[in-house]
């Protein structure tokens, strides 16, 4: 699944935040500088979604701070997906 993602670097705390069903906002401590902010991202977000940092990749953006980013969900048995915390509240 496809997710817009704004890439707040340099946050005091990590956390993120569903603006929509495919848009979240990320707040990262890592400085945006020689990649750092985007390997924290990925990171970050393979916590949150519970897949493998290697299975998260950035479509667009990568020196940006709006990205976009292919994220894989896992389907249950009735094909609905099942992300953890999909209002984007954890920390």
């Amino acid at each position: 699944m496809k997710y817009n993602i704004t890439v707040k670097p340099g946050s005091s705390r990590e956390k993120i935040l569903s603006t929509s069903p495919t848009e979240l906002t990320v707040y990262l401590r890592a400085k945006a500088h020689d990649g750092e902010a985007n390997s924290a991202l990925i990171k970050l977000l393979s916590k949150h979604f519970h897949v493998a940092k290697t299975s998260i990749t950035i479509v667009n953006g990568t020196k940006s701070r709006h990205k976009i980013l292919d994220i894989p969900t896992i389907m249950n048995m009735n094909n609905e997906v099942s992300v953890d915390d999909p209002q984007g509240t954890s920390e």
